[in-house]
């Protein structure tokens, strides 16, 4: 299992178990996320928008606010944050 689906995986798991994480563990995934995402959308040539529309943006301003966020509105943070890199990842192996 390659680090990617691992992270995939650990990101699936953590949104099923949202209400049972601390608010740092929810935080530093969501973090982790951000900077995976940004770094496979360099690595695909995607430039960063840097705009409210950008799904990243989304994820960085859940992670600041973690302790005013809902189970749901984490769980669905971390699903997004992991189809994102999921996506990611298939248009990278499409391209070796």
């Amino acid at each position: 299992m390659s680090l990617t689906t691992a992270f995939i995986s650990e990101l699936v798991w953590a949104a099923n178990q949202a209400e049972h994480l601390t608010n740092f563990e929810k935080r530093r995934l969501l973090e982790r996320a951000v900077i995976t995402i940004r770094e496979m959308r360099e690595q695909v040539g995607i430039p960063s928008s840097n705009t409210e529309a950008d799904a990243v943006i989304d994820l960085q301003t859940t992670a600041a606010g973690i302790d005013r966020r809902t189970h749901d509105q984490v769980m669905a943070a971390l699903l997004d944050a992991a189809d994102m890199i999921r996506t990611l990842r298939i248009i990278l192996d499409g391209k070796e």
